[in-house]
């Protein structure tokens, strides 16, 4: 589903010098299948995600999902591939003004559609995260994790073939945490090909097909859940597992 072949990224730091943040990344994800990705702060884990919707472009590498390379597009092509890949990012970033129900229906609108479509999809979507009670809330009358499953919903919206997430739980009290993952294990039993950039161990541990351990920009592990998560063989991984469980 999604092939990444010699990935490089860097920034440009406020003193003017080049800081590579992903080097020489390579990764397979196979179709219907749930990566977790994990690693310490500054592995170079949400620049991958971003890297992979294109939201990021890359140095240099490629990108490939079904076979089409994305790095390599650009105007309506480049767009129109976009809508294939939804994304969910730290932060729900729902639009204040606009309700619940009117955030969830904004990818539709833009592309178009009619409204008879649009009332019957957002309807779906609500219900699949468990929100159609707050169809007209607005976002501060949300809960973080209300507001993230918004978030996930909208992504949905388009029916994308490649669901990103960013560290979704990241910003939300405790509490909270545990119904934004009930809706992604939803989501991964539906059979969307999913990689989620993740701090949660556990979830990692029950969800995912397989594994990667980033340090430094580069894939220092990678393999089935039980694997890497209880037998890791590198040295690396089993540091940064011994502080995080």
């Amino acid at each position: 589903m999604i092939a990444i072949d010699d990935l490089h990224k860097s920034y440009r730091t406020a003193d003017g010098r080049l800081s590579a943040v992903l080097k020489g990344l390579s990764l397979q994800v196979p179709e219907r299948s749930i990566t977790a990705v994990v690693g310490p702060s500054g592995a170079g884990k949400s620049t991958l995600a971003r890297c992979i919707s294109l939201l990021e472009r890359p140095d240099s590498g490629s990108i490939r999902i079904n076979g089409l390379d994305l790095s390599v597009l650009s105007g309506e092509a480049l767009r129109r591939e976009r809508r294939a890949i939804g994304t969910v990012f730290q932060s729900s970033a729902l639009l204040s003004r606009r309700t619940a129900w009117e955030n969830v229906a904004l990818p539709l609108a833009w592309l178009g559609v009619v409204e008879r479509d649009i009332k019957a999809r957002v309807g779906e979507l609500l219900e699949s995260v468990g929100l159609s009670h707050k169809a007209d809330a607005w976002p501060a009358q949300l809960s973080g994790g209300q507001r993230q499953r918004i978030a996930i919903a909208r992504a949905l919206a388009l029916r994308p073939r490649v669901m990103l997430f960013d560290e979704p739980t990241s910003a939300l009290d405790p509490e909270l945490v545990g119904e934004v993952l009930d809706v992604i294990k939803k989501l991964a039993r539906s059979g969307t090909t999913l990689v989620v950039v993740t701090h949660e161990i556990g979830f990692a541990r029950e969800v995912a097909d397989q594994v990667v351990f980033m340090v430094d920009g580069k894939i220092v592990e990678q393999g089935s859940s039980d694997d890497v998560l209880n037998r890791p063989s590198h040295p690396r991984t089993r540091q940064f597992l011994s502080k995080v469980l």
